[in-house]
């Protein structure tokens, strides 16, 4: 998991719905492992994210969780605005 975090991803979602759909087309896995310098696991667990996915959606995804983080920021500030209302209110003047 560090290394993840280390060396950040080699692949994009684009590229790697890209490598799936070498597969569907025929060629073998081992190959398409070979010339892309991946292990056949990370295939597995591409596969198992990605498959099936086109490179729209994709995009998508990658859009609705952009949307999804701005929606949780603006729940977060509304909530810290409500208990810093709640605090001055609850002292008596």
């Amino acid at each position: 998991m560090a290394d993840k975090k280390k060396y950040g991803k080699r692949y994009r979602e684009e590229q790697i719905v890209k490598v799936l759909h070498e597969v569907d087309l025929g060629r073998s896995i081992a190959d398409v492992c070979r010339e892309h310098g991946i292990s056949d696991q990370t295939y597995r667990n591409w596969r198992k994210r990605y498959g099936g996915m086109e490179v729209s959606d994709v995009k998508e995804m990658r859009r609705l969780a952009a949307e999804n983080g701005r929606l949780k920021r603006i729940v977060a500030d509304q909530a810290l605005t409500i208990q810093m209302l709640e605090d001055v209110n609850s002292k008596k003047w």
